[in-house]
């Protein structure tokens, strides 16, 4: 449903990095061993955060307001969120959601990607390795905190990792012909947590 087959255009590499950013966030292992719930809110909360996780990397994030001449300064960032819009206004009306609806829909799952994304890159950048936990903890996990939050953020500073270990001119590179390479998700070790009294 949300992963397509996309058509040759001149957007097709964007296309290609949506669908293999939708099909990471896809993996079975994050709604099994991570405990990422196995509903729509989940896959749009992961698709979410592998969007920041690229982004992030690329340093390049879409603007709030659309965009006004499609300049550099929108760049790929701009590319991927139009992608992701559109994805989501089609999934919506192929669940019969009535086109006076979609726009309202819409404005509520690009607030929810920006605040996400503002959490995520925050939680990045803080000293304390918790904050991402926390901030994953509480938009996917519907606040509990655990073994779950806490693997998944050692999965998401993984990737930063593997991005970084590319170097920031292959990493873009890769980007442009519509690749993108995350971790395995099995691969990211189950965290111990200790849990406060």
């Amino acid at each position: 449903m949300i992963l397509k087959l996309f058509r040759s255009s001149p957007t097709a590499n964007i296309g290609d990095l949506y669908g293999a950013i939708v099909a990471q966030a896809r993996a079975p292992a994050f709604y099994g061993s991570y405990g990422v719930p196995d509903t729509v809110e989940g896959r749009f909360d992961l698709i979410v955060l592998h969007l920041v996780l690229v982004l992030a990397q690329t340093g390049q994030q879409p603007s709030a307001a659309p965009a006004s001449g499609g300049g550099a300064a929108h760049g790929l960032g701009q590319k991927l969120f139009d992608e992701f819009c559109r994805d989501l206004d089609d999934n919506l009306r192929e669940m019969g959601v009535g086109d006076l609806t979609v726009p309202k829909r819409m404005r509520s799952f690009a607030e929810a990607f920006y605040g996400r994304q503002a959490a995520y890159l925050a939680a990045f950048a803080a000293p304390d390795p918790k904050a991402l936990e926390n901030a994953l903890a509480r938009n996917i996990f519907d606040g509990v905190p655990g073994r779950g939050p806490a693997r998944l953020a050692a999965y998401a500073r993984a990737a930063l990792a593997q991005f970084a270990g590319q170097g920031q001119s292959a990493f873009d590179a890769a980007l442009l012909r519509g690749e993108v390479a995350f971790p395995t998700p099995e691969a990211v070790p189950a965290a111990e947590v200790v849990q406060s009294e």
